[in-house]
């Protein structure tokens, strides 16, 4: 990753993380986060679990084992997600019923511009490329540890937020604990040279991601203000 992108990595980065921090520590705006993250991980569940299946039947224990780990987090990452919504009051909405909506909409500028290049039926847990998996989704898990722990030390201090900075800071070591075995599982198929070449390449994607979603925020800003 050239210096130019690193830069715009940050920026990216800071913009994003800000606007987050900013969302979930408003209390109008926090059932909202709660509510997208709650149904992010639980969502994440069939589609690791799958993958665990799947290396199972290609001989790969080690790396089922990491993926069904992964699932089974993800899934408890949701459950503190749907704890803090019925705390607040608010409903938990259906994953299933979510996820059929959404089948409906256009991809996410984010979305739209890391996996840029990959169709849907590409990036089914049946026939993605495991190098597309592990880079796309180390970089995510590793970015998402260090989000999860920016947004938990950003709650307020009282009681209604204790149990959930102290669920958002378990998410946080999870992700990093995701980040470390995607890394170890990209070193066992590829040279330390190789591994370097995905993982700069999902930099890449990210940072170009970042500037797609923090031009979508701000249009959106625009657009409210005019």
């Amino acid at each position: 990753m050239n210096f130019l992108t690193y830069v715009m990595h940050l920026a990216g980065s800071c913009a994003v993380a800000y606007y987050s921090a900013a969302q979930i520590r408003d209390p109008k705006t926090r059932p909202n986060v709660l509510a997208e993250f709650q149904l992010a991980e639980s969502g994440s569940v069939p589609f690791l679990q799958a993958l665990s299946d799947r290396a199972a039947a290609e001989g790969d224990t080690w790396l089922a084992e990491k993926l069904a780990k992964h699932a089974a987090e993800e899934k408890r990452h949701g459950q503190i997600f749907a704890h803090a919504l019925k705390q607040l009051d608010k409903r938990v909405r259906d994953f299933k019923r979510s996820k059929e909506n959404k089948s409906k909409e256009r991809r996410s500028p984010f979305f739209a511009v890391y996996f840029e290049g990959y169709t849907r039926e590409q990036l089914k847990p049946a026939v993605i490329d495991w190098n597309v998996f592990m880079g796309s989704i180390y970089i995510l898990e590793l970015d998402a540890s260090i989000d999860f722990a920016r947004m938990a030390n950003v709650l307020p201090d009282d009681p209604a937020s204790h149990n959930l900075k102290l669920g958002m800071l378990s998410i946080a070591k999870d992700e990093t604990g995701h980040a470390a075995y995607l890394y170890e599982a990209m070193m066992r198929r590829m040279s330390t040279t190789q591994v370097q070449e995905l993982v700069d390449e999902w930099r890449i994607r990210k940072v170009n991601s970042l500037m797609a979603f923090t031009g979508s925020l701000l249009q959106h800003q625009n657009t409210r203000l005019s």
